[in-house]
């Protein structure tokens, strides 16, 4: 498929930028010749040296660093005055499951004030094209899979995942009344090189390397839509080009589509499309590492769920298939990664 992208979005704001997803993102699109700038706070939420260490490697032609958090009054709207980006892609947020049970004050300022703000700027000055980061999470209770985009999920089963759909709600009241167009999207597990430490894979090799055991919740009956990083910036490139249309400018319906009827927004998932056991993703690891795990076997946490699994059919039907790179693959360019990052 080519890629009009860039050519018609030189200017692009990035938050969250010094983050996982975020930084492979801006990697992305600098690749490509965009003019990026991108916004981080770095919080000490986990190590704000592989934070630094991320954005130090977008340092160039075409990269802008800024720094703040999104939610300080003021600050995301002078900035989006200024650069007056065509599109913004707003990934800063505070992320996990389970530290939102025990600061769930952070994730009111993070991901609701901080995504009001972001809106307020968008609304006095208008961009192309938001892209707002949702999550898997926000399926919650739901039992049916896969999970499509048209199903309610309103029964988030933590405060972050409540915390995603608000910013859902609220990203589509703006697009209502403002005629923001945008697009949520909803990252299903994703990993890679670089990853962030809270995260299992990063938990379970560092744990594997150093001969200590690995927590493994549910006793091991969970399944993952596992989606490698890469995959995932794929898709996220490619929607940037596919704003959704005002109620009175569209042609003919997609299949599957979440399109608002009343709003320029919709939702799509962006996931692998095939969940795996977790059994799977912890031999993948044994194997790249070439050690045993030894495993701590527990109960469910609260706030989690047993499986996650991506309906992807609207994720195609706007953007054509995407990569879909093997477990074992990426787990090992993970733990190439991580080998080389730590001298291990």
């Amino acid at each position: 498929m080519s890629d009009p992208f860039v050519p018609r979005a030189p200017r692009i704001l990035v938050t969250g930028s010094a983050g996982f997803v975020g930084y492979h993102l801006c990697a992305r699109l600098l690749a490509q010749g965009a003019q990026v700038t991108g916004l981080d706070a770095f919080t000490d939420y986990y190590d704000v040296a592989l934070k630094r260490a991320r954005h130090a490697r977008l340092a160039g032609p075409g990269f802008t660093e800024a720094e703040g958090r999104v939610e300080t009054p003021g600050l995301i709207e002078d900035l989006v005055a200024r650069l007056r980006p065509e599109i913004v892609v707003h990934l800063a947020g505070q992320a996990g499951v389970r530290h939102s049970i025990d600061a769930p004050e952070t994730y009111l300022d993070a991901n609701i004030t901080g995504s009001f703000r972001l809106l307020e700027a968008l609304r006095r000055h208008p961009c192309r094209h938001l892209m707002f980061a949702s999550s898997s999470s926000v399926y919650g209770a739901e039992a049916q899979m896969p999970y499509a985009e048209a199903m309610g999920a309103n029964a988030p089963m933590s405060f972050y995942a409540a915390t995603k759909k608000a910013g859902e709600a609220m990203a589509h009241s703006y697009a209502h009344l403002y005629g923001i167009p945008s697009t949520m999207f909803r990252f299903f597990t994703v990993y890679g090189p670089w990853g962030r430490p809270d995260m299992a894979l990063f938990k379970f090799t560092s744990a594997i390397l150093d001969d200590a055991p690995i927590d493994v919740y549910n006793h091991g009956d969970m399944r993952r839509d596992f989606t490698f990083v890469e995959d995932l910036v794929e898709g996220l490139v490619r929607l940037a080009d596919a704003p959704p249309a005002p109620p009175r400018a569209r042609g003919e319906p997609v299949a599957q589509d979440s399109l608002s009827p009343v709003a320029p927004w919709r939702v799509v998932n962006l996931g692998h499309g095939a969940p795996q056991r977790l059994g799977d993703f912890i031999a993948a690891i044994e194997a790249a590492t070439g050690r045993r795990a030894r495993r701590n076997a527990l109960p469910m946490q609260p706030g989690d769920v047993p499986a996650t699994w991506a309906d992807t059919r609207l994720q195609e039907a706007l953007i054509g298939p995407l990569p879909k790179t093997p477990l074992d693959e990426g787990v090992a360019r993970f733990v190439a990664w991580y080998r080389a990052h730590y001298g291990v």
